[in-house]
């Protein structure tokens, strides 16, 4: 296979395990509380990325401490803020529509950088901004006559400012001066995970039964830790090394898609117009953007 077609694949699995993630959290915060989860996800991904590092790369590489400070900061939003928020907002509304609303990163990535960096978007991004803003409205006006969760507004509202914080967590990591292989960056980043995670994860372990929770608690924590967690990163930068930015940018449409089928198949979700409305208006956006 062509290395080229194979980046394809590579980025479209990895869009495919990201979009399946909103599947997987749903499921795994109605087992386990929210903090708990989240610091045996990233342990268990620590445990598949230490080894690996060290076998492939010799160790972690010497960082400066403004680089161990940029670092900690991705990590608070992007592995921390990002998850607490996209949790509790699965708590609340439909796995469909918070696939489409985690779809926005990208519009919402060029509304911080035209905010607060000054880059200036072109005509054809701001109408993605646009569309990507209008496929969230219809989620959200429309959300308590569709599908969805016990209040599906402000379970959306949660998950939005989970797309800001990932989109600050990608942001930041333009701002690293030092060069960091992306597996050294992902293990750093999931160590830090565990980090934030570990005092509340300590506390609800004290007051929570594990020996009630069922095998697919378990199976989904391990699924979210290992797949969705490592593999994902290692498909994703696998893939991006090999087709230009804006290419890979198309890919992204690949995770509302992946979020919407899942929820059908695996959850039973019924798919309304709200959820494939809003899915359209972030894929146009989507293409937009990256063209």
């Amino acid at each position: 296979m062509p290395k080229q077609y194979l980046a394809c694949v590579n980025l479209s699995l990895a869009m495919v395990l990201v979009g399946s993630s909103v599947v997987a959290g749903k499921i795994m915060v109605e087992e386990l509380p929210v903090h708990l989860a989240s610091a045996l996800r990233f342990a268990l991904a620590l445990a598949i990325l230490a080894p690996l590092v060290l076998v492939r790369e010799g160790g972690l590489p010497r960082l400066s401490r403004r680089t161990w400070l940029k670092l900690a900061a991705q990590s608070l939003c992007g592995s921390f803020l990002f998850t607490v928020f996209l949790l509790h907002g699965l708590t609340l509304t439909g796995p469909a529509s918070a696939g489409v609303i985690t779809s926005t990163t990208p519009a919402c990535m060029g509304l911080i950088a035209w905010v607060f960096l000054k880059d200036r978007p072109h005509r054809r991004a701001v109408l993605g901004i646009l569309l990507s803003v209008a496929g969230v409205l219809v989620l959200n006006l429309a959300g308590t006559d569709g599908p969805g969760g016990a209040n599906p507004v402000f379970g959306n509202l949660l998950v939005l400012a989970a797309v800001v914080f990932e989109s600050l967590f990608l942001l930041i990591r333009k701002t690293v001066p030092e060069p960091l292989s992306p597996l050294a960056a992902s293990t750093v980043i999931s160590g830090f995970g565990l980090l934030w995670f570990l005092p509340g994860g300590v506390v609800e372990a004290a007051s929570t039964d594990l020996s009630a929770i069922s095998a697919t608690g378990w199976l989904v924590v391990g699924y979210y830790g290992a797949f969705v967690t490592v593999l994902a990163y290692l498909f994703w930068f696998a893939g991006i090394t090999r087709v230009a930015p804006s290419t890979a940018g198309v890919f992204t449409a690949v995770m509302p898609v992946s979020a919407l089928i899942l929820s059908a198949l695996v959850l039973n979700e019924p798919i309304g117009w709200q959820q494939l409305a809003g899915c359209g208006c972030v894929l146009g956006s989507i293409v937009l953007i990256s063209r």
